[in-house]
């Protein structure tokens, strides 16, 4: 049985997309520059929130030295509920779907080494309120972009703040 990689990240697409859509293939290739192996599970099909959740964590996500968890959208909320149970160096959520009625758990507590959020100011899908108001309660780093839910207008800054993102990630495992 092969060992896991050194660093990993693992993607969570949103709902109306799918493992390999055009934020992620652009993200996958900062993580590659980085040194970061990039697995994207495929959840279409999958509408229930925890169900996904339970998807990723059935995976097995496991890195040597830094897993990071990225979601977008419901995927946000995949990755910041399955980072309760992984304990992950890393969770960065773009547009995240927390704080929805109805809409899975209302009680998450994400943890990892370090957090990043991205939300579009416009975005009419998920109120930037709502990424606010998570954001503050639990001490996550919040960047509003003048964009929409699906981030497309501003690509060039989140792929600036996910570099970013994993440059600390990877300082933070160097720390003692």
């Amino acid at each position: 049985m092969a060992s896991p990689p050194l660093n990993v990240v693992y993607f969570a697409h949103g709902r109306e997309s799918g493992p390999w859509g055009i934020k992620i293939k652009r993200l996958a290739r900062i993580a590659l520059s980085r040194g970061f192996a990039v697995e994207s599970p495929d959840y279409r099909g999958i509408d229930d929130p925890q169900a996904r959740v339970e998807r990723l964590l059935a995976l097995k996500p496991a890195a040597l030295d830094k897993l990071v968890l990225a979601g977008s959208s419901m995927g946000g909320y995949v990755a910041a509920a399955a980072s309760q149970t992984l304990d992950p160096g890393g969770l960065f959520l773009m547009a995240p779907a927390v704080l929805l009625p109805g809409f899975g758990r209302q009680d998450i507590r994400p943890r990892a080494g370090v957090m990043m959020a991205i939300h579009g100011w416009n975005d009419d899908v998920i109120p930037p309120e709502n990424a606010l108001r998570f954001c503050r309660a639990h001490n996550i780093p919040l960047h509003l972009l003048t964009c929409g839910h699906a981030l497309i207008e501003a690509l060039t800054m989140v792929d600036a703040l996910f570099a970013l993102f994993l440059d600390e990630v990877v300082r933070s495992a160097q720390r003692p």
